[in-house]
This record gives C-alpha cells, structure tokens and sequence, in this order.
C-alpha cells in the first residue's frame, strides 16, 4: 500500500471511530448503556490501525498498555467506581488511540469526567423537586421509592477525550 492510500485508510477509520464515539456519548447519556459491539468495534477499529502503521514495536507497547488499562477498568467496574461498559470502551480506546497518547487521553478523560460530574451535581442541586415529585409519584402509584444516586455517563468523557485525541493527534 502507498504512503497516500495508507493516510486515507487512517483518515476513515479516525472518521469512522469519530462517528461511533458519538453514537457511544448519545447513547450512554440516554441509558447509561453502552453496548459492546461498539466497544468492540472501536477495539477493532484500533487494531487495523495498529495493522496499517506496521510498526511492530509500537504496536506491542500498545497492546501491553491497552490490557493494562481493561485490568485497571475491570479492577474499578468490580468494585463499583465504573461500569462495565465503560471499562471495556477505555480498554478499546487506549488500543486505538496507541500508548504513546495514553496520558493526554487520561488526562482530557479526567476533565471532562469531571466537568460532567459537576454539571450533573449542579443540576440535581437546582432541581431537586422534580426527584421529590418523581419519588411522590412512584409512592402514589404503590411502588418503593429506591435511593435515587446520580449517576455520570462516564462514556461521554471517554468518547470526548477519544475525540480529541484524535483530532489532534498529528498536531502533538
């Protein structure tokens, strides 16, 4: 394959993950789900790119780090910091975005992580008596009230930072 063809092949499958990361951020914002076909595709999607660059040394680092990183995800989805999905879409990402932009990736991950947590937490704060009508009205209708914890939709800061990274990525 040519330098140009090689360079329009990557340029769709960044395209392509750009198109599923949104679909993930969509969907988890929705239903706090995130399915694992689109997990698995962005997993796919970074192992044809680790393929296309055929550099052998950089492709067994980040196939190193990108299992590293599903161990710590599935370290903190089994004791309840994360979902699953979420653990399996890092894992994914970090294959397809290479171990030599994991740290920019984590870092843009945390901040807008964080500022989706803060952006939840003020809206329950400047809202709370819809959670009360909401509870009233399953209590009326003979159901228990549950314990209403607010949740984030951490794959939208995964697909935000996958993005980015991306993006930007001939620029670092």
């Amino acid at each position: 394959m040519t330098p140009a063809a090689g360079d329009t092949v990557q340029a769709i499958i960044v395209t392509v993950a750009i198109g599923i990361f949104l679909i993930i951020a969509y969907g988890d914002l929705r239903t706090r789900r995130i399915p694992n076909v689109l997990a698995a595709a962005i997993a796919v999607l970074g192992l044809a790119r680790m393929i296309l660059a055929a550099n052998s040394v950089e492709a067994g680092r980040t196939l190193v780090a990108s299992a590293a990183v599903f161990a710590v995800g599935f370290l903190l989805f089994w004791r309840g910091v994360l979902g699953g999905g979420d653990a399996k879409l890092i894992g994914a990402t970090a294959l397809l975005i290479g171990s030599d932009d994991l740290f920019d990736f984590f870092l843009l991950m945390s901040v807008c992580g964080g500022a989706l947590a803060f952006a939840i937490l003020v809206r329950n704060r400047l809202r709370p008596h819809l959670t009360l009508k909401a509870m009233s009205m399953m209590q009326c209708a003979g159901g228990s009230t549950p314990l209403m914890r607010p949740t984030v939709p951490y794959g939208v800061a995964i697909a935000a930072a996958g993005v980015v990274v991306l993006i930007l990525r001939p620029i670092l």
